[in-house]
């Protein structure tokens, strides 16, 4: 099964952030990195990012290569805002195309329940929407909205790492349960874990370690620079 993560805009877009300067894209990349993580433990399961690190990737150029690649599903991460001050808007909400296609709306659903349970934040529930990367997408996709950067105490939740973990583990309990999708066996895991480390270098400059490791984060892998 191939499922597609999408960290919605980018660290640059404009008005994409809290009253205070707290960028969304922040928000949705750890989280779209911590789904990656636990989505890899399950069998036949391939993660692939639409976003980049690097560069500001078009709504286009992400559904484009999500139906290139032909995946089963497409998940766009999200932080609300309502406005651009500070007001007591709150609670989380998932969404699906206008015409409320079954299986992604059913998929939502799970996923909205999970969130719910684990936050214990407010039930805005499963809405409809013409958002480009739920009508251009070719598969179940489905747009997910973790909370109010408009909010102040929704904010600090936001830029919780506990809370990212969270809203990561809940969106994945959903796609497990929605999609049936069972654990690798511990001799699997322990096999993924010893075949795929590739070391790359070495670098003289830091500067430029630290690009090759954005080019890597920015097409799905985990990469990280280590001195010595």
């Amino acid at each position: 099964m191939k499922i597609m993560l999408d960290a919605g805009h980018s660290y640059n877009t404009v008005g994409k952030r809290s009253p205070d300067g707290m960028r969304e894209y922040e928000f949705n990349r750890v989280v779209a990195n911590y789904m990656k993580a636990l989505l890899e433990e399950y069998e036949g399961v391939t993660v692939y990012f639409s976003h980049s690190d690097k560069k500001d990737v078009s709504l286009q150029e992400r559904t484009d290569k999500a139906n290139q690649l032909a995946v089963d599903c497409f998940v766009s991460i999200h932080a609300n805002a309502y406005g651009s001050g500070w007001n007591e808007a709150q609670g989380i909400e998932t969404y699906v195309y206008k015409t409320k296609p079954p299986e992604a709306t059913k998929l939502a659903e799970r996923v909205q329940k999970n969130l719910i349970v684990a936050t214990g934040l407010r039930d805005r529930g499963v809405k409809s929407a013409n958002f480009h990367v739920l009508r251009a997408t070719k598969m179940t996709a489905i747009l997910v909205e973790c909370g109010f950067m408009t909010n102040q105490s929704e904010l600090q939740l936001l830029r919780s790492d506990l809370y990212r973990k969270t809203c990561a583990e809940a969106i994945v309990k959903g796609i497990r349960e929605h999609f049936q999708l069972k654990l690798k066996s511990p001799d699997q895991l322990q096999k993924q874990e010893s075949l795929f480390h590739v070391r790359i270098g070495p670098f003289f400059e830091k500067k430029q370690a630290e690009e090759l490791m954005t080019r890597l984060r920015g097409i799905g892998y985990e990469a990280s620079v280590q001195e010595g």
